[in-house]
């Protein structure tokens, strides 16, 4: 776990000035045992933040090859209809068309909640950099360790605020999106419900795939 800090740290400060006050990698080279451990908890959280952002990515691929997975069943459902020999397969076939245009809607729908909400992880991976720098900061400061007097904690609180305030925006403002794909989902899930019942009555019709 600590090599892969040290080595995203620097990749975290290379991403740009915003929330990237640092400390000196020399004052923690300078901290005695006990105090690195206490920096064991911000070190967690800035690995968990890592791993968040991590899953967000993998999100939005996953909705990706969902979305053209369900395009592939529309075309499917639409070749179905052409060759429908009877009233009851040619409706059933509509009913498919219907499910997998709902099904896309509603993945689009998630796919763009998704990048909202990967944005405002890569933001969350900000503050837990902002947080860990502050933790190491104070452990400097408490071991009284040479050249940590000359920083000014309150600006990496500052720091710190700033960046959780951002976050609280950030997501607050994928409401409406979150709201988008509720409404999506819940119209899918009528499509393939009615799709269900025409097809053996029941949620494991082999016309419905579930995701």
């Amino acid at each position: 776990m600590k090599r892969i800090l040290l080595l995203t740290l620097p990749l975290l400060a290379a991403c740009g000035p915003k929330y990237g006050m640092r400390v000196p990698g020399s004052l923690e080279k300078k901290l005695p045992y006990e105090a690195r451990i206490e920096l064991l908890e911000a070190e967690n959280d800035l690995a968990l933040a890592i791993d968040k952002v991590d899953e967000a990515d993998n999100e939005i691929g996953r909705a990706r090859d969902n979305i053209r997975r369900a395009r592939s069943r529309q075309e499917a459902a639409e070749d179905e209809v052409d060759r429908a020999t009877d009233e009851v397969s040619r409706e059933v076939a509509k009913l498919a068309i219907s499910e997998a245009e709902a099904r896309v809607e509603y993945l689009r729908a998630k796919q763009r909640l998704s990048v909202g909400l990967r944005e405002v992880e890569k933001l969350s991976l900000r503050c837990a950099f902002a947080k860990f720098e502050l933790a190491r900061l104070t452990a400097a400061r408490k071991a009284k360790v040479a050249g940590s007097e000359k920083l000014e904690p309150k600006e990496f609180e500052a720091q710190v605020s700033e960046c959780e305030a951002e976050v609280k925006e950030e997501r607050a403002g994928l409401a409406e999106d979150e709201k988008e794909e509720k409404a999506a989902r819940e119209a899918w899930e009528a499509k393939k419900t009615a799709l269900a019942k025409k097809t053996f009555d029941a949620r494991a019709s082999p016309y419905v795939e579930n995701l």
